[in-house]
């Protein structure tokens, strides 16, 4: 697998407060073997039914959560570490992620760069 070229671990996790992160039965699996659960019990603790056109990705979408930078954002995201906290056991749409170029890791570099704050976290909260 090529190196992706931008460093995930200095995002503030926007990705992850995508409005739906689909998850397939697989996903699922992973994740109920993770915790060490059954299947129809990871179903109701970490995802709600997707919508039909939405399926080819995924039957369900991952629970949410509060989070101070996004409003929500997966119900795995550490929101003080600012990282997954289910890493290996992470959805098929995580691993993939990004397919391409990251608009945020792009947006977020020159605004760190221009205001000269490297610790800078663009969020969409208007307080």
């Amino acid at each position: 697998m090529a190196r992706k070229p931008f460093d995930c671990s200095k995002c503030p996790g926007y990705c992850c407060s995508y409005h739906i992160i689909p998850v397939k039965e697989s996903d699922l699996k992973r994740l109920a073997k993770h915790f060490k659960i059954g299947l129809e019990e990871a179903k109701k603790k970490f995802v709600t039914p997707g919508r039909k056109q939405d399926a080819k990705d995924g039957a369900y979408k991952m629970r949410r959560k509060a989070d101070p930078h996004f409003g929500k954002i997966c119900r795995f995201f550490d929101t003080e570490e600012r990282r997954c906290t289910v890493y290996m056991a992470r959805p098929y749409i995580c691993r993939a992620y990004p397919t391409g170029k990251c608009g945020y890791y792009e947006f977020l570099k020159i605004e760190r760069d221009t205001q000269d704050d490297q610790e800078m976290i663009a969020t969409t909260q208007n307080d």
